[in-house]
């Protein structure tokens, strides 16, 4: 049955989520303040440097108006913007509704995830779910198909959207751990960061390791949280490791490489927030995260690249694990 759906972000994931939805039949309004270039540039040209939007899906610069006509609202924004949009979302007049969170990051300085971030913001008036899993833009547009999970504490809603948001595209696959499915989609992009690394170290032989230790490493956080730890096996996380730490697409992955060539990425790269959150949850729950913890030091104390990750590699031999 078609639903209306309102996707807020117009960014790269925004834009082609809502042209999907629009495509398998749903009306959907995009939408994005009316002072934003990539908004702007929807307004000009119905496209971005990724996709041309159907002719169908209605731009919208209004908030009030856009959360006020969804069965759904589909939110795709920057992780550390989220607090804030919820915040705009209440003063625009939002009463309650069906959220679903495509977006993987924790928030900072909190280490909180997304959807406690909106449970204590919104309290009884939203159901909230994640869409998470792997998949590029440029893929999907290029009709190219993928597994991808939603998840939530509301049963209901999980069914609804796996059914409604279904197609041959995107197969979409029922969660059953909201907490390691949202910490998994998180650290996959600090992974994907130290993968990028190697790339431009030359060195990209050693993902295989670093794929193998990383999985490990992200179980463990999940149990310590209350998660279950073989989510990190699944698409929130390893299954998410191709598009992550090998694809040239993946924002993180590319971050990585630049930044020890000493070049800069123009893009956003969740990873580089994510870790400091991952590290600061690890130290509160005594888990040890080596691989997330040189990412950090690279990144934020200026240890050499190099000797940060071959260290990784030279830990004890007593065990793989």
């Amino acid at each position: 049955m078609s639903k209306k759906v309102t996707v807020i972000g117009c960014g790269r994931w925004g834009s082609f989520i809502a042209n999907y939805l629009t495509g398998i039949g749903h009306d959907v309004w995009l939408y994005g303040p009316a002072d934003t270039p990539d908004m702007i540039q929807f307004k000009e040209k119905r496209h971005n440097s990724f996709i041309t939007l159907r002719d169908e899906l209605y731009l919208s610069t209004s908030l009030s108006e856009s959360l006020e006509r969804a069965d759904v609202t589909v939110i795709s924004v920057p992780s550390q913007n989220l607090r804030g949009l919820l915040r705009e979302m209440l003063d625009a007049g939002f009463v309650g509704g069906k959220l679903v969170l495509c977006m993987k990051g924790l928030e900072l300085p909190s280490g909180k995830r997304l959807s406690t971030v909106v449970k204590e913001e919104l309290g009884e008036r939203a159901e909230c779910a994640v869409w998470i899993g792997p998949g590029h833009v440029q893929e999907f547009d290029a009709g190219i198909p993928n597994c991808m999970v939603i998840d939530s504490e509301n049963e209901e809603l999980k069914a609804l959207l796996v059914e409604e948001f279904s197609s041959n595209l995107i197969r979409f696959y029922y969660g059953a751990d909201l907490i390691g499915n949202e910490i998994g989609a998180a650290a996959k992009n600090v992974i994907g960061i130290a993968a990028g690394m190697l790339d431009g170290m030359g060195l990209s032989s050693l993902k295989g390791a670093l794929m193998s230790r990383g999985t490990r490493e992200i179980a463990r956080l999940i149990k310590a949280l209350g998660g279950n730890e073989l989510s990190a096996y699944g698409l929130c996380h390893l299954g998410d490791y191709e598009a992550t730490v090998f694809s040239r697409f993946s924002h993180n992955r590319s971050f990585g490489e630049l930044y020890v060539k000493g070049e800069k990425f123009e893009r956003l790269a969740e990873g580089y927030y994510t870790v400091r959150a991952l590290t600061a949850l690890a130290k509160e729950h005594s888990v040890d995260l080596p691989i997330c913890t040189t990412v950090e030091d690279i990144l934020y104390r200026g240890k050499n690249p190099k000797e940060g990750l071959f260290g990784l590699f030279e830990r004890s031999l007593k065990s793989e694990f």
